[in-house]
């Protein structure tokens, strides 16, 4: 069984490289020794943000950027992964 021509480029368009930029500002009531490790710091700060405004948190701007970029300008790890995801779908 053949596939149609345009079957296969509609499942190719269900997914994408998509360059993201969001920026959070907030203030946030926390231990100050709890901020010195960056990797913790933005994993703490992420979570905090996804559990919402409560009394510690207060949240001053928020704004998210996504475009869909030329498959290119992935990394090669990137387009393996998107290779597979698209194969799934066969």
């Amino acid at each position: 069984m053949k596939n149609d021509p345009l079957e296969c480029q509609q499942s190719e368009q269900r997914i994408g490289v998509f360059e993201c930029e969001v920026h959070l500002k907030f203030h946030l009531i926390e231990e100050k020794h709890a901020l010195a490790d960056r990797d913790a710091l933005l994993e703490q700060l992420i979570d905090a943000f996804i559990c919402g405004t409560d009394d510690y948190l207060e949240p001053v701007q928020v704004r998210a950027q996504v475009k869909e970029v030329a498959e290119i300008n992935a990394s090669p790890k990137m387009r393996r992964q998107l290779i597979r995801l698209r194969n799934m779908d066969e």
